[in-house]
């Protein structure tokens, strides 16, 4: 029987017989294959994701990967039978910011699959069928799963946009620390230093094309300040800061992470006597979704090394639990409807 996660308030979910969704006009519906849990899905099960970004009861699961099943009128028949991922956000594609292929800043308000919208964590998903995009017919989906934390990853990489030959570094080791290496490794940079916390992640650094490691700590020798583009992906109080005392002046800084309350700030003297280039980042826009394909396409990203856990959709809470357990061998849960 295929069944579907509901969280039906903080804390409160469980598992129910699914019944997929017939696709409308322009729609499509996906055959699911795997979801990831991220952070933000372990807010929604603890109740404390931002007011106005989520709406309970919900299926969560906004990383996912799938086949689709079927297409709604207006819908390329061809798409079905296609691998493909596809983009969270529901934007409206009549605002100035959605014309200018800016969609995460739709000004229409915000709707997102798995938090405001039916997620991916049920045996089918029935959504827009403009947001799909399609995969290499050999795609690997357990890895293509993951695509979508890379993808606000590539959109970082756009932003920062480091030419070959440039001196490169990485803030912070989490999944989407390890894409940002990837990422930029793939322009061939001079350099690619990853600054992180935990050791234990220098070995896959490495082999994600990290040419040096250094964890920040007040016995380690002091850190370098000549890089040309730093990409921050930890989200700590501190990051930011530490992102922007590696650059060069006239560096290109773009920050992804976002701390709790209090974080350091940004010293404003700083940013204008070292003439340092800002950018951020929030979710991916579909020039970002379409480079990640792309490379990934290329072999030139790898996330299956990421993936430390798979449990079956019915364990939905121990993954939640195994993701917020703070557990160095816990790297990215996906959960198999």
């Amino acid at each position: 029987m295929s069944s579907q996660v509901v969280v039906e308030a903080p804390g409160a979910h469980r598992v129910e017989a699914h019944t997929p969704r017939e696709p409308g006009p322009g729609e499509a519906l996906v055959a699911v294959h795997a979801v990831g849990i991220c952070g933000s899905d372990r807010e929604v099960y603890q109740g404390n994701r931002p007011e106005g970004y989520v709406r309970y009861p919900l299926t969560p699961g906004h990383e996912w990967s799938g086949t689709v099943s079927e297409v709604g009128s207006g819908v390329p028949a061809s798409l079905v039978g296609r691998k493909v991922v596809g983009e969270g956000f529901r934007n409206c594609q009549v605002c100035d910011r959605c014309h200018a292929g800016e969609t995460t800043l739709c000004t229409d308000g915000y709707e997102e699959t798995g938090f405001t919208q039916p997620g991916a964590m049920a045996a089918t998903l029935t959504l827009p069928a403009r947001l799909l995009h399609a995969l290499p017919d050999d795609a690997d989906l357990t890895a293509a799963a993951l695509l979508e934390p890379a993808a606000c990853i590539a959109a970082a990489a756009l932003k920062g946009n480091a030419q070959p030959g440039e001196r490169v570094a990485v803030v912070g080791t989490g999944t989407l620390g390890m894409f940002a290496v990837q990422f930029l490794h793939a322009i061939s940079p001079s350099e690619l230093l990853v600054v992180g916390t935990r050791n234990d992640r220098e070995a896959l650094s490495r082999q994600f094309g990290a040419t040096d490691f250094r964890t920040k700590s007040a016995e380690s020798p002091a850190l370098p300040d000549d890089f040309d583009v730093v990409i921050e992906t930890a989200g700590s109080a501190s990051a930011a800061r530490t992102a922007a005392s590696l650059l060069r002046r006239g560096g290109r800084l773009v920050l992804t992470g976002i701390p709790a309350a209090g974080a350091e700030g940004l010293d404003p003297t700083d940013l204008v006597v070292r003439q340092l280039e800002v950018h951020t980042v929030f979710g991916a826009p579909p020039d970002a979704w379409a480079h990640t394909v792309r490379v990934f396409g290329a072999g030139l990203l790898d996330p299956l090394p990421l993936i430390t856990h798979e449990l079956p959709l019915t364990e939905f809470p121990q993954a939640i639990e195994l993701m917020g357990a703070g557990d160095p061998k816990v790297g990215k849960v996906l959960l198999r409807p």
